[in-house]
């Protein structure tokens, strides 16, 4: 149920770099049924036409030196300057599907227990297979709007922000900021919203050294939200060969084995070395978000198709920004 009332909402995108992707999202927004959107970009330092870009679109820049960056810092300043109670956050490398993806994101807020939605992520032809499978992994077909755990993503999620008020982002952690939210949230007694209609692409062109270093990062922020967790050598072996074999059996059957092999292979050995060398103390992994980061999506023959959406897609214009 969307709402009767369509609040404007203010959306924060934090950005280094982006000229080959924001203008895609600015252009995705134009196109939203919701039209009332305070557009913030959280620029930390970009020397490329990230900047320009946004403007031309509208958007309020927000500026933050590079050495003073980290992802809660930077979105604490983005939301210090945003006007409206709903707060949606984006990365700068997504673009919504549909022209709905707003209203579905923010309907949820319309339950007064719900402090933070989030929504789905696919990749798109340019993606690494292994990437497109952690999405189809980590958000599935199904909506649930009454989510008790505080599995979350920053690159398609609404806050609100009086609630942002009572609790920031934590400014010291290397990454997972959205979690150790959410996780607050949850101990308060509020839910966290799942939409799976709330859909964008999210384009990760990486290199190798990039995935360890982003799991290795999301590592140690992991460990500092559940202190008792660990991630063994065992760990290591064990996820990264069965992670692998999911892989190249997915790519098997939806026949783009030998497109992909190469980078199935380095990027699960990248993401779980990462996890591996972020993780340097024992104790107990939290089942529920274990399964969530790290199991593969296993070998079954059935693909789930994406939800049947009774509405057109954005059609992008690509020939410039």
């Amino acid at each position: 149920m969307l709402p009767h009332n369509l609040n404007p909402c203010s959306l924060v995108i934090r950005a280094y770099n982006e000229e080959k992707h924001i203008g895609r999202l600015l252009e995705g927004i134009r196109h939203q049924t919701l039209k009332q959107v305070e557009v913030i970009l959280v620029d930390s330092g970009s020397t490329d036409r990230t900047v320009e870009i946004a403007q031309n679109y509208g958007a309020q820049v927000v500026r933050i030196k590079p050495q003073e960056f980290t992802f809660g810092r930077s979105l604490n300043l983005g939301i210090q300057q945003a006007s409206h109670e709903w707060v949606v956050i984006a990365s700068a490398h997504v673009y919504p599907v549909y022209p709905d993806w707003l209203e579905r994101l923010l309907a949820p807020f319309q339950d007064e227990r719900i402090a933070l939605t989030y929504g789905k992520q696919r990749g798109n032809e340019r993606s690494f297979f292994s990437e497109r499978q952690i999405f189809f992994q980590w958000y599935g077909e199904q909506t649930n709007l009454w989510q008790n755990h505080p599995f979350c993503n920053n690159a398609n999620a609404a806050i609100r922000r009086k609630l942002w008020q009572q609790h920031p982002y934590d400014e010291t952690l290397s990454g997972l900021e959205d979690i150790a939210w959410a996780k607050w949230a949850i101990e308060q007694g509020y839910r966290i919203a799942y939409v799976a209609e709330a859909e964008i692409i999210h384009v990760h062109q990486e290199t190798p050294r990039a995935v360890y270093n982003r799991y290795r990062r999301e590592a140690m922020a992991f460990k500092r939200i559940f202190p008792h967790e660990t991630f063994s050598f065992q760990d290591f072996l064990r996820l990264t060969l069965s992670n692998c074999l999911s892989d190249l059996w997915h790519a098997y059957q939806s026949k783009e084995l030998w497109h992909h092999w190469r980078d199935i292979l380095w990027f699960r050995l990248m993401q779980f070395w990462g996890t591996y060398r972020g993780y340097r103390e024992r104790g107990t992994l939290t089942w529920h978000l274990r399964q969530t980061f790290y199991y593969p999506r296993w070998m079954r023959s059935e693909f789930l198709p994406s939800s049947n959406r009774n509405i057109e897609p954005i059609r992008y214009n690509d020939s410039g920004t």
